[in-house]
Formats: structure tokens, sequence, C-alpha cells
């Protein structure tokens, strides 16, 4: 089970806790907002009121306990700057920071971002999402049923061609594009034999790409 650390529950960040909790993942969250700390309860695991931005409230976070910790909040810039350099010196294993622009964002990599987003170019529930799959590399909502995933193909696929597999019938997905490297093919030739560094653009049900995730356990 995944685990990870929240910081800051504003609209962004409370999906992005809501969905990795309802993909049964360990979340911990914290805002210095008591209010917002209330709302998340009944949906994730834990959440605590304190300030992110003081050394500390910071220290005594567990951040380095983590598997990835998220920092949320971005409108206070010298604020979302210094939780940054907190979350690293306390060994924060992997830090995904919301950025409010460009230059916000250059600043946050500078720091020790190791992943910056931006709200107008990743939705909470789609962060959320490929986070869990670490073979998932993208995902894109089309409806509240089907999506277009990006995944690395499973080790039991190597050297095998989409017709043995019978990808659509076994596992409900449709196989749109195949990228390897930097070359992407939009003709999928069905007896081209898959290789171990393919990875695979399909349409089909988010419980398509679950399953062909459990493959990897």
């Amino acid at each position: 089970m995944k685990s990870f650390l929240v910081l800051g529950l504003g609209r962004f960040g409370t999906s992005i806790a809501k969905t990795l909790s309802s993909l049964g993942c360990e979340v911990m969250g914290v805002d210095r907002n008591m209010e917002r700390v209330k709302n998340v309860l009944g949906f994730i695991g834990n959440a605590v009121q304190a300030n992110t931005a003081d050394e500390n409230a910071m220290a005594e976070l567990g951040v380095s306990d983590y598997d990835c910790v998220i920092i949320s909040a971005s409108g206070d810039i010298k604020s979302s700057v210094l939780t940054t350099v907190l979350c690293k010196e306390n060994g924060a294993k992997y830090l995904i920071c919301k950025a409010s622009d460009d230059l916000h964002a250059k600043i946050l990599e500078k720091v020790g971002a190791d992943r910056v987003v931006m709200p107008e170019k990743d939705s909470g529930e789609r962060l959320a999402r490929t986070l869990v799959s670490k073979h998932i590399t993208d995902y894109i909502e089309l409806s509240d049923e089907f999506t277009i995933s990006e995944f690395v193909v499973p080790k039991e696929w190597v050297g095998k061609d989409l017709v043995s597999l019978q990808v659509r019938n076994k596992y409900g997905i449709s196989v749109v594009a195949v990228r390897n490297d930097e070359d992407i093919s939009l003709t999928i030739d069905p007896y081209r034999k898959i290789e171990k560094d393919d990875v695979f653009v399909a349409l089909g049900s988010y419980d398509s790409f679950r399953k062909i995730e459990k493959m990897r356990r």
C-alpha cells in the first residue's frame, strides 16, 4: 500500500486526498485551517491541523515515512517554497508541488521539487490515479466509464503480439498507439512482437487498466 502526505486541503488537495484514499492508499492530510481538516476526516485515514511553513511542525509530521509528499497549496508563494525546503530537509522521498505560474514552478524545481503541477494542466483526480500505478504514466478521463491511459507493457506480454494476447477480449482495452523511446506509431500492426520498452496508449475502462496493473503484483 502506497502512503501519501498531502499538505494543503483546498479544493485541489482535497480532490487528491479523497481519490487516493478511495483507491486504497494510506493518506494523511494537513492544513492550517481546522475547518478544512474536519471536512476530509470522513474520507481519508487521518488529518491534522498544522502550519507547514513552521520548522518544528514539519519535523513532527514524519515526512520521510511517506512514499510521496504533495504540497497542494500555492497561493502564498513564500510559504509554498519554504514548505518545499522543509520537506526536503526532513527527508521527503518524492515531492510533488503545486505551482501558481511558470515562475513559481521554476523556483520550486530549484529548491528540490521532484515534480511540479499546475491546476490548469493537472486535475487532482488525474494526478492521484497516475500516482497509484507506477506503470500507468498518464491518464485522461473521457467519461465516468472510459479513459485513455498510457502504460508500460506488462513483462508477460513481451515477445507476443496483440492477436495472440487478445487484449480487447481478455482485458477490455483497445490499443490506439505505441511509443518506444521517442518513436510513436499510430498505425497498429496486431502481429508486431511487443518489445520490453513499449508504452501503449489505449482506450478502456479504468477497471480494465487496474486488471493489467494487478498482473505486476
